[in-house]
């Protein structure tokens, strides 16, 4: 029987959020990861870095700060150093976990990027935020420099664009490594975001909102189906509220009248309903698993979860 194709897209749950913490989560995230290897799926899996790509832009700028000869690391080389920090975590763990099952399946990590439009609408209105929060003086000197800076109640903090994804730029390796029938871990934190100029690409001073690379990785592969694990078991209507309802099917159509009605956080559910969205509407005869990490195996069997299908 041929292997099912699914793009697993994890979120920060699957990763911690410093450098003790992720290597205690990864161990438990390659449990749920080997499930999906030993039910018979070739994965392709994609995950977040908000908390990483953070934590590496704040080391950089207070290095910076006190060794005026190292320069500050632009964005998309903070991305680029989280795709492999997070990637090495990962790969390491879910090979030890196979093979204590008897399992010798090649687990690879791609540094990824992924070209966006220089006009895309976000440039002009920066909104993700990133890094370590500021005093006014330090605000002022990243404004003087051009960047964005957002005020909020903890103090100033910096604003990057989050522009639609274009092209995967690795995306034949990928597909490589996939019809090969290995793990590949790929666009790590939405890939990193480069303007194509002639024959070169340039980093931009953006990040790539993670749901939205899993729908297109997704439908570039076709794969049979997209799994988001995320900290939730279900989908919700009236989410948090006294009359909270869990969706277990939901339709395409269904989840655009969902949308209208704003029943999806902007922040947290909305992107991945879009990525569902957009892959179901490449590939109608796929299907969107949204559910919790530490339900994967029963997802897999469709005991818990939201399912997504045109």
């Amino acid at each position: 029987m041929s292997k099912k194709k699914v793009v697993v897209a994890l979120g920060h749950d699957a990763l911690g959020s410093n450098t003790s913490a992720q290597l205690n989560a990864v161990k438990r995230t390659a449990k749920a990861l080997a499930d999906l290897v030993e039910a018979n799926y070739q994965l392709t899996i994609t995950h977040s870095n908000g908390h990483q790509v953070s934590m590496i832009h704040k080391a950089m700028t207070e290095l910076h700060r006190v060794y005026s000869d190292y320069t500050p690391a632009p964005m998309c080389v903070c991305s680029a150093m989280s795709q492999g920090y997070v990637g090495y975590d990962i790969q390491n763990s879910l090979k030890s976990e196979l093979l204590s099952r008897g399992i010798s399946v090649p687990v690879s990590t791609i540094l990824t990027q992924v070209t966006v439009d220089p006009y895309d609408e976000a440039f002009y209105a920066p909104q993700k935020a990133i890094g370590r929060y500021m005093p006014k003086e330090d605000a002022d000197i990243e404004i003087n420099k051009g960047n964005s800076v957002l005020e909020t109640p903890d103090g100033f903090r910096r604003v990057v664009a989050a522009p639609q994804p274009i092209d995967i730029v690795e995306i034949d390796a990928i597909r490589t490594l996939s019809n090969a029938d290995q793990v590949v871990i790929a666009c790590g934190g939405g890939g990193i975001p480069v303007i194509e100029q002639q024959h070169a690409l340039k980093g931009a001073s953006a990040v790539i909102e993670k749901d939205c690379i899993a729908g297109k990785l997704a439908t570039d592969l076709k794969a049979d189906e997209l799994l988001i694990l995320t900290s939730v078991d279900y989908v919700y209507l009236n989410f948090e509220k006294d009359n909270q309802e869990p969706l277990k099917t939901l339709t395409v159509a269904d989840a655009k009248h969902y949308i209208v009605e704003g029943h999806f956080g902007e922040t947290d559910m909305l992107p991945k309903i879009m990525a569902a969205i957009s892959y179901l509407e490449a590939v109608p005869n796929g299907k969107v698993i949204i559910t919790s990490l530490n339900k994967t195996a029963a997802a897999i069997d469709a005991k818990i979860g939201t399912i997504i299908t045109t």
